[in-house]
């Protein structure tokens, strides 16, 4: 999945390549260029089970790794793009979204885009381009500020083929008002059966490493909070049928006392305690608040009437 949009920067900068080097220029006998990207473009194949050398001496941020300029040849023209590395170093597949900024020759912020790399194996690095983002061909360089990853087997799928729990399960990016943070679950029945529901989302606090966060007390609706319409509606049972949604929320306060400030980079989510998990990235900045709101499944409507409470 690649899409441009624009979201603000998520963390340090961990990896950056200039792109004054890039140009276009037509392919020669066979499909190859004379040098477009310079003497910084980077070679190798796809897939290999550990970095290059010219992997080696780039910075990277949670296993990815800006490669530097490679030519591609599109229609008889070639062109240099990004190339970025992935490394998984876990036991089992993981899957990655990360956050590429783009900005112009003067340095100022132009796009970010966002691409995910689905099921690296175990101890794998995969190599990947960056699509070029259209109107921005005058960009002067790319920064990774954002990794997000996530074991595949509990990976959302926004689109594509329906998991085989035959449900959907996805966060939205939020919203923001006054220190007050409002999340929203919805959960598609993308199956061949209808689907009952009858309370709330089971959750699981996780930080960077996927393992739990404690001290956290996650309650029913917005009690003690804040008072948002909806939020507190109690459980009433929803019943999906094949093509239907239904939609839940987190809601807390990023305020700040005395004690350490909590963030939660991950959330493991059953739509009812037992279900098949989902692992969403929300970046829950609670500060000392020590509490989280869910508010109850309620059926998603068609004009998004029943959408979850916002502040």
């Amino acid at each position: 999945m690649r899409t441009s949009l624009p979201r603000a920067a998520l963390g340090a900068l961990a990896a950056a390549v200039l792109l004054g080097a890039c140009g276009t220029q037509t392919a020669g006998p066979g499909g190859e260029g004379a040098g477009v990207c310079g003497a910084g473009a980077a070679g190798g194949g796809p897939d290999s089970g550990a970095g290059s050398g010219a992997e080696a001496g780039a910075s990277a941020q949670d296993g990815v790794r800006v490669v530097g300029m490679v030519e591609q040849d599109r229609g008889g023209a070639s062109s240099c793009v990004v190339a970025y590395s992935v490394t998984n170093q876990e036991a089992e597949p993981f899957t990655y979204t990360i956050t590429f900024s783009l900005t112009g020759a003067e340095g100022g912020a132009m796009s970010n885009t966002e691409e995910t790399v689905a099921s690296v194996g175990a101890g794998r690095t995969v190599r990947r381009t960056l699509e070029p983002v259209p109107g921005h061909a005058d960009a002067g360089e790319v920064r990774i500020i954002d990794v997000k990853r996530v074991p595949s087997d509990e990976a959302p799928a926004p689109d594509g083929p329906c998991p085989s729990s035959g449900l959907r399960l996805t966060a939205d990016d939020g919203d923001a008002a006054m220190g007050l943070r409002v999340v929203g679950l919805r959960l598609e029945n993308c199956g061949s059966r209808p689907y009952s529901l009858d309370g709330y989302p089971a959750l699981g606090l996780l930080d960077e490493d996927h393992e739990p966060v404690g001290g956290i007390g996650i309650v029913p609706g917005g009690e003690g909070i804040a008072l948002v319409g909806g939020f507190d509606d109690p459980p009433r049972p929803v019943t999906l049928d094949p093509g239907e949604a239904a939609v839940s929320g987190l809601m807390w306060r990023n305020t700040t006392g005395s004690g350490e400030p909590v963030d939660v980079p991950y959330v493991r989510v059953r739509a009812l305690p037992g279900a098949d998990p989902v692992m969403v990235a929300p970046d829950l900045d609670l500060g000392t608040t020590g509490k989280l709101g869910v508010s109850a499944w309620r059926k998603d409507t068609a004009n998004g009437a029943s959408a979850p409470p916002r502040p």
